[in-house]
């Protein structure tokens, strides 16, 4: 009963056999295109990047010297000022009046100190006639001398009343822009060398203008030897170029110089304060004002930069995908620098004549061949495709 099974099964099967025969094995897809690129050389210097604040070289209150009534106001509120603009005039009448009395005096004891000189003169020449007593031209000499300590005393006055009458007219000790006036004509301003007095306003200068930071203190270490290896081991940093952007500005455009590196680092924060100085013709800085700035953190070196579009993530390592002399895909991990426009800084893991995937990334797989293509190859390609199609 099993033998007409059997060999009916066979049948069956030499019967599929003979039909695969007879069907072609359909061809392998072609390889998918890739463009690759060569890492590109350039010299480049590392940036470290802080963010700070603005502040004013010069920032000055207006006070007043002397008191008195506030009689005028001289300036616009929130408006550019020259050193020795005139400012603020209080009311010069009892100045004035103190000015011309003390001239008076002035007058009065060189008067006196005239007619003392006089009387010694006199007494000089009867002394030596021995017509007068010694007494009395001793008391001439002492009378000279009290005239001369009062006409000393006089100008001395005279000087401080031409002080007062000069500090009722308060005028700008610096270039810059003022803020807006504290105080109304009509008010008492209180000024004095010593105790409470009346702030009227305050300038801020600005141009140039200055811009502090904090760094930690690895940083500083390495700025120190930097500027050891430059020859500069006691600038610790100043004197390096650095460039800053505002907050509306995608790149680092102004140009400016680190002036300051303080003595001390600051034990609660671990961090030490920088300062940069910054031309500012335009009043576009303004003090209190966040922006960012970039300082040097190494000497020049050559550095290979890919684009940072071929830059792939695999959880927190980074890698790129290259194509090796059988046209396969490698990966190789890497690590990143800065970025520098649309090309990512690559400090390891890549070398100068390794062809990256720069477009495609999604069609490559590690271990599979790609047609690589330059980009002049990829458009020639593509430039045909559209020919054929028309």
């Amino acid at each position: 009963m099993h033998r007409p099974t059997a060999a009916f099964g066979a049948a069956i099967s030499l019967a599929l056999l003979l039909a695969g025969c007879g069907q072609s094995t359909p061809p392998a897809p072609p390889a998918p295109q890739v463009t690759v690129a060569n890492p590109v050389r350039e010299k480049l210097v590392d940036r470290d990047e802080y963010v700070g604040r603005f502040i004013a070289v010069d920032a000055v209150e207006i006070r007043a010297r002397v008191s008195g009534y506030l009689e005028k106001v001289h300036f616009t509120d929130g408006q550019l000022v020259k050193a020795g603009d005139l400012l603020f005039t209080l009311d010069q009448r009892p100045f004035r009046a103190s000015l011309d009395q003390a001239k008076a005096d002035l007058a009065r004891a060189k008067s006196q100190a005239d007619l003392a000189a006089a009387d010694l003169n006199r007494a000089e020449t009867l002394l030596k006639q021995k017509t007068i007593a010694e007494a009395l031209y001793d008391q001439r000499v002492q009378s000279k001398r009290a005239a001369e300590a009062a006409l000393q005393s006089a100008e001395a006055a005279l000087k401080t009343a031409e002080l007062n009458f000069e500090f009722s007219e308060l005028r700008a000790p610096v270039s810059g822009r003022i803020g807006d006036r504290r105080i109304s004509p009509g008010n008492l301003v209180t000024g004095t060398t010593t105790g409470s007095t009346t702030l009227l306003a305050t300038v801020v200068s600005a141009n140039p203008i200055r811009f502090e930071f904090s760094f930690d203190e690895a940083s500083y270490l390495r700025y120190q030897r930097i500027a050891k290896e430059a020859g500069r081991a006691d600038e610790r940093g100043a004197k390096l170029p650095v460039e800053l952007r505002l907050l509306d500005e995608q790149t680092f455009v102004h140009k400016g110089m680190i002036d300051f590196v303080d003595n001390v680092i600051d034990t609660s924060s671990g961090t030490i304060r920088g300062r940069a100085v910054f031309d500012n013709p335009d009043n576009l800085f303004t003090p209190g004002m966040f922006a960012r700035v970039l300082v040097p953190g190494s000497q020049e070196y050559e550095a290979l930069l890919v684009p940072d579009a071929a830059i792939g993530s695999e959880q927190i390592r980074k890698f790129v995908y290259v194509v090796d002399a059988e046209n396969t895909v490698r990966q190789k991990y890497i690590e990143l620098g800065e970025l520098r426009g649309r090309l990512r800084v690559v400090k390891s893991g890549v070398n100068a004549d390794d062809r990256v995937i720069v477009n495609g990334l999604m069609r490559a797989r590690p271990g599979a061949k790609v047609t690589p293509m330059t980009e002049e190859q990829m458009k020639a390609a593509q430039q045909k495709q559209q020919q054929k199609k028309k």
